[in-house]
């Protein structure tokens, strides 16, 4: 931070200057205090209407309106599927589960198997007693309230008034400093091992800026270094059987394509989310495909700005298919981490 004698300042981190403005209109805290302050003792008048806007008192409520209509009807019109079975309950002793050895009847009960979902329910469209679905009620209105208008008696938002600030002063250098003995760091962090050290104060930009050259810029490269030199490495993109594409590399985009493909299945917008590259690699394609009907269906070579296309689309289809590994690595990474994730939660329930 540098402060200057017309009473301006400048913020500068890591040596780039993030803010500069005057002490008096651009500092947080203020330099002077405020001339006025609002009258603590001064309260709001009984009377004081500050509602802006209130409830009609003329409106009624429509003789067609009722409260009383329920959000959701049965649907009158729904029937029941064919293959629905009523007899078959929705759950059935698992007929794989066997009574554990050491089951004692005298203490622990009479044993049960599990109860798991009955398969016979999931090929037919539902076991049971059969009900009609619930649909939105067309006639639903729920309760009714008068519309607002604007309030005649509004006042406007009520504020205290103002007074003469007793502690009022006002500092016209403030860039004046007092001798300093000391120099205190406040912060507000939960992070440890904080540090500091190259601290100048002084008169001279100058020698600031010499200071940090001997010091700062170069500690600061050493922990960049440092850094990069720790930073742990991304692991070489693989298949879901661990395969990599030095080790096959027909093989090992088959079984993205095909991750892909699973992935979009059931969420297109996740597979493309999660692959992108396979995504915009397939888009490419079509439209090199289409650049190549044209120019059949023109007859003769295909004009410039289609072999321009056609050009194009070959070079981000070889990029694209370069990148195919990497993305379809983390999308694999990713659906494994959120199927993890489920389950654990489920597991949990």
């Amino acid at each position: 931070m540098a402060v200057f004698p017309n009473q301006t300042y400048s913020i500068s981190i890591d040596g780039e200057q993030k803010k500069e403005g005057s002490l008096f209109e651009h500092f947080t805290p203020a330099v002077n205090p405020p001339k006025e302050i609002d009258d603590k003792d001064d309260k709001k008048p009984e009377t004081w209407v500050d509602e802006a806007r209130i409830a009609d008192p003329e409106a009624t409520k429509p003789e067609e309106w009722d409260e009383d209509a329920p959000y959701e009807i049965v649907d009158e019109e729904a029937t029941k599927p064919e293959d629905w079975l009523d007899e078959e309950p929705l759950k059935i002793p698992d007929p794989e589960a066997e009574k554990p050895e050491d089951w004692d009847d005298d203490e622990d009960g009479d044993w049960q198997a599990p109860q798991v979902p009955n398969p016979k329910c999931q090929e037919a469209s539902g076991c049971g007693t059969w009900e009609a679905p619930l649909i939105k009620n067309p006639a639903y209105k729920g309760k009714w309230t008068a519309p607002l208008i604007d309030n005649p008696a509004y006042k406007g938002v009520w504020a205290p008034r103002k007074i003469a600030n007793p502690d009022y002063f006002e500092d016209k250098t403030p860039a004046n400093f007092e001798p300093l003995g000391a120099i205190g760091f406040e912060l507000w962090t939960m992070q440890n091992n904080i540090l500091f050290d190259n601290i100048y104060v002084g008169h001279s930009i100058e020698d600031a800026e010499a200071l940090k050259k001997e010091t700062w810029d170069l500690k600061v490269e050493a922990e960049k270094a440092e850094e990069e030199k720790t930073k742990p490495k991304t692991p070489e993109p693989s298949t879901p059987s661990g395969l990599t594409f030095q080790e096959d590399p027909v093989k090992y985009v088959k079984e993205k394509v095909d991750l892909f493909i699973t992935i979009a299945k059931n969420d297109p917008v996740q597979a493309i989310k999660f692959v992108p590259e396979v995504a915009g690699g397939i888009g490419v394609l079509i439209v090199t495909v289409l650049a190549l009907l044209l120019s059949v269906v023109g007859g003769g070579s295909a004009p410039p700005a289609v072999k321009d296309a056609a050009k194009k689309g070959k070079e981000v289809a070889k990029e694209a298919a370069d990148k195919t590994a990497e993305a379809v690595s983390t999308g694999t990474e990713k659906v494994q981490a959120e199927v993890n994730k489920r389950t654990t939660r489920s597991t949990a329930q």
